[in-house]
């Protein structure tokens, strides 16, 4: 069975917390997350489904007309290195596309090399550091953006079955 990529309802957002809790040293509280999915006229939350099973997610907020910023992307731990961030990320900056969004922004853990080559794949720079940005472990944070967002989307990605 493949993965696949849909729109995150309520009912998705206890598997999230579950990846949650599990990928982030400070992560999001329940209350903040149903927060998130329910707003879908500045927020776009996507959910990547195997089997019946949340193993990933990822959260966009339209910031101005012709901005996105990347709130957060999870995949479980079991699920790793199969290109589910890639597509959730993919699919996200393609809706953003389709809304006219030309610059995307994040920050992510300095630490976080992984997930900064993935920012990086997709066109992502950094333009700065947001100092202890992650309250609990006073980690900086690098501050990327992508300011090249209209001009189309990196080789489209495929998932394992």
């Amino acid at each position: 069975m493949s993965v696949r990529i849909r729109l995150a309802e309520r009912r998705d957002a206890r598997e999230i917390m579950l990846i949650e809790t599990t990928r982030f040293a400070e992560p999001w509280s329940l209350g903040m997350l149903l927060e998130e999915i329910a707003d879908v006229a500045t927020r776009r939350y996507t959910v990547a489904v195997e089997h019946g099973r949340v193993i990933g997610y990822c959260g966009i907020m339209f910031v101005l007309d012709e901005e996105v910023h990347v709130n957060t992307l999870g995949v479980s731990s079991a699920h790793e290195g199969r290109g589910v961030a890639r597509a959730l990320l993919s699919d996200a900056l393609e809706a953003a596309r389709r809304r006219g969004v030309a610059r995307a922004t994040l920050e992510v853990a300095v630490s976080n090399e992984r997930a900064q080559r993935l920012y990086y794949g997709f066109g992502f720079k950094p333009v700065g550091v947001r100092k202890n940005y992650y309250e609990k472990s006073g980690e900086d944070a690098l501050i990327l953006w992508n300011d090249e967002l209209a001009s189309g989307p990196p080789e489209r990605p495929t998932l394992d079955s």
